[in-house]
């Protein structure tokens, strides 16, 4: 007769083996049913564009319908926390934004660590921000906006849809490479900061493209750079700031995250089908539409470029001292 040690190890080893078959079954026949695609903000705003356009070409390569789940909150940072305390089974991702190494650093008491909360599985689309002007404000370019904030110091206000926004930092970094002087406006939202900024209630602001676009056609805006190291497709003649400016850069960004602990064949799998879904022409017409572009990659380069942002924006946020709304 086995004696109890024996017997309990056998079972032990049992429930082991079965738990190590179940999930590589579960593994193997990944998917097997609809992925669940948060999106940390309010639908109809360009992230949740983004998300949409990007769930048709990656629910045809997964096999699988992708369900947009929309869960605005704290500049993304409740649907971010609903994901990482999802199961780490490839049934729940989140879409990143440029705003979270942001975050990271200007927000005390985030309830997730991005580096060790979240399984990176790749970057989808980056774009640049433009600086725009209303007609009323007697600058045409860079040089002369730098000039007139410090022929005025003091005088120069800026806005932004909110504080800790891609937007809000991208002018931080501006001041912090010049020395220009200029008081944050932060706004509930983009368009009501447009609208000041076309009364010439504030200055500038570093807007999306595809937002300022109209605006800039009708004149009621005036571009004068794009936040890029290169020029954007969409205003070709806009110069970037980094022609007067060398070094600057501030794009905007999307990529995809999963729950810590994804099993390796899993993110290959999801990393793989999301790089296929950025050949989509429909969805590069779209990016394109939005001032963006495609930015297929590897987890290990998303966690790089992530580590990258993060130390470049502390920077900035330690510097400005800048704080959440």
């Amino acid at each position: 007769m086995l004696n109890q040690r024996v017997v309990r190890g056998l079972a032990v080893l049992a429930v082991a083996v079965a738990a190590t078959a179940g999930v590589a079954m579960a593994q193997s026949t990944y998917p097997n049913k609809p992925l669940r695609f948060v999106v940390g903000y309010p639908p109809g705003g360009p992230t949740d564009i983004v998300s949409r356009e990007l769930s048709r070409p990656l629910s045809d390569a997964l096999g699988k319908p992708v369900v947009i789940d929309n869960r605005g909150g704290a500049a993304g940072t409740l649907g971010n926390d609903i994901v990482a305390k999802s199961p780490p089974n490839g049934y729940s991702v989140v879409l990143a934004t440029s705003t979270m190494p942001i975050q990271d650093t200007m927000v005390t008491n985030l309830p997730y660590d991005t580096l060790k909360d979240f399984t990176f599985i790749g970057t989808v689309a980056s774009g640049p921000l433009v600086l725009v002007v209303p007609p009323s404000l007697p600058v045409n370019n860079v040089r002369e906006l730098i000039a007139l904030a410090k022929a005025k110091p003091g005088e120069m206000n800026y806005a932004s849809p909110s504080s800790g926004s891609a937007n809000h930092l991208a002018a931080e970094l501006l001041k912090t490479q010049t020395g220009m002087e200029a008081l944050h406006v932060p706004y509930k939202g983009a368009a009501p900061a447009e609208v000041d900024l076309m009364g010439g209630r504030v200055q500038f602001m570093f807007h999306t493209i595809a937002a300022a676009l109209p605006k800039v056609k009708a004149g009621q805006l005036r571009a004068i750079a794009v936040t890029s190291a290169r020029r954007s497709p969409l205003l070709p003649d806009v110069p970037t700031v980094a022609e007067t400016v060398p070094g600057f850069e501030a794009i905007t960004w999307y990529g995809v995250l999963a729950p810590a602990g994804l099993p390796p064949e899993i993110t290959q799998r999801l990393n793989a089908d999301l790089n296929k879904s950025l050949q989509s022409p429909a969805l590069n017409e779209k990016l394109l539409a939005l001032g963006m572009e495609p930015m297929p990659g590897t987890p290990a380069q998303f966690v790089g470029f992530y580590k990258d942002e993060a130390v470049k924006w502390g920077k900035i946020v330690k510097a400005s001292g800048a704080k959440p709304d």
